[in-house]
């Protein structure tokens, strides 16, 4: 059964080197959580190496500047990893006529890759980086398109796969739920971001890269959502730090307060072994 821990403090000198979770965990779209940052950056003086490992399909120096924007110090982390990152490898080895779904925001992704954005009846590849809008779309206004695209046996690289995230207080969704309907459609998705290994193996690089050799069984993982961060953790032998008062947090939650009982049969119901649980990093 998980332990409830009450601050970051408590465990980290059984460890060398975290993994830690962005979005849910370090902020909610909006703002910074100071708490968490100061719990990583505290980590860090202590001598632990800390490699942010996020599904944004945007490349790591974009979001080096969008969490400096919501607040989150550079003395948080050593490296970041991002979905985005090891995406781009994926995108490299498809066919370079690509029918983009996604924010401008996110098109640095193809950046540097010689793809040619088409029509969807045009392309060979699909890669999706999030939504057009998503505050006000849903994967099923993409259902007429990805229909023939599923037809045409077209594959779609998912740069995050995620299904939603907080933004303040409100869930959002993401391009792992417009991947999810295309693979409902008979469409194959192809995806290097949590909880696939690929992007452990680029963080763990980062990790060494910034620390020398370490053992694996010093590293701890630390997220909030179940098919991404707990599962990836899970699948790559890490401990895990479950942050309760994440997207999964209707679950278990009653007025800011977790029922214990209702989350312990939440993890149970979803294979989920952490070692550790607190509602916020801190």
């Amino acid at each position: 059964m998980a332990v409830r821990i009450n601050s970051f403090r408590e465990i980290a000198g059984r460890y060398d080197v975290v993994l830690c979770d962005v979005w849910g965990v370090l902020h909610n779209g909006i703002q910074a959580f100071a708490s968490a940052c100061e719990a990583l950056a505290e980590a860090r003086a202590q001598g632990l190496t800390v490699v942010l490992i996020t599904n944004s399909p945007r490349p790591h120096p974009g979001v080096t500047v969008q969490i400096r924007g919501l607040g989150v110090p550079d003395e948080a982390y050593d490296r970041i990893v991002t979905s985005g990152d090891v995406t781009q490898a994926l995108i490299a080895a498809a066919d370079n006529r690509i029918f983009f779904i996604g924010a401008d925001r996110d098109l640095p992704l193809l950046e540097g890759l010689g793809t040619e954005i088409v029509s969807a009846d045009e392309a060979e590849t699909i890669v999706c980086a999030g939504f057009y809008d998503d505050e006000t779309e849903t994967p099923e206004h993409y259902r007429a398109t990805l229909t023939g695209l599923a037809k045409r046996k077209i594959p779609f690289i998912c740069a995050n796969p995620d299904l939603v995230v907080e933004r303040g207080h409100r869930l959002i969704p993401c391009a792992g739920a417009i991947a999810k309907l295309y693979e409902e459609l008979g469409g194959e998705a192809r995806i290097a971001g949590k909880p696939y290994i690929a992007i452990y193996r680029a963080a763990l690089a980062e990790a060494k890269a910034a620390r020398g050799a370490f053992d694996l069984s010093r590293v701890i993982a630390i997220g909030d959502g179940m098919p991404t961060d707990v599962k990836g953790a899970q699948d790559a032998g890490f401990d895990l730090l479950y942050i309760s008062a994440g997207i999964h947090a209707q679950e278990y939650m009653h007025e800011s307060r977790t029922d214990e009982a209702r989350l312990m049969a939440f993890l149970r119901q979803n294979g989920a072994q952490p070692k550790w649980w607190m509602p916020r990093l801190a």
